[in-house]
């Protein structure tokens, strides 16, 4: 019985946490939505460093660019979750009402 090349079986890994990703998202209620988002936020960090790590100690040209490019899309899923979070926390806030205007009435009415 031969073994599995190791490529195959990351592959095998890759496309089960594509599906799984695809439908933990979907699935998740709008009340769910902004502490998930926080969540992400929180991983997406802990990818940076990862990503960091993992280029700083390769030798490779090629490494070292994908490992800046891992940085740059986790950084951007980083901020675009913090606006995203911050938009639908406003969502929920009270529209304040305008202040009265202290206009004179006429006398008699």
């Amino acid at each position: 019985m031969e073994a599995i090349s190791p490529i195959i079986l990351y592959l095998i890994i890759f496309v089960l946490a594509i599906y799984v990703g695809y439908h933990v998202v979907w699935t998740v209620t709008p009340a769910l939505h902004t502490p998930l988002m926080a969540v992400t936020n929180a991983i997406s960090a802990i990818v940076i460093v990862g990503a960091m790590l993992a280029a700083a100690l390769t030798e490779s040209g090629f490494a070292k660019a994908m490992g800046v490019i891992a940085v740059a899309l986790a950084a951007v899923n980083i901020f675009g979750g913090f606006l995203v979070t911050r938009r639908m926390l406003e969502m929920f806030k009270k529209k304040e009402r305008p202040a009265p205007t202290d206009k004179a009435q006429p006398a008699g009415k």
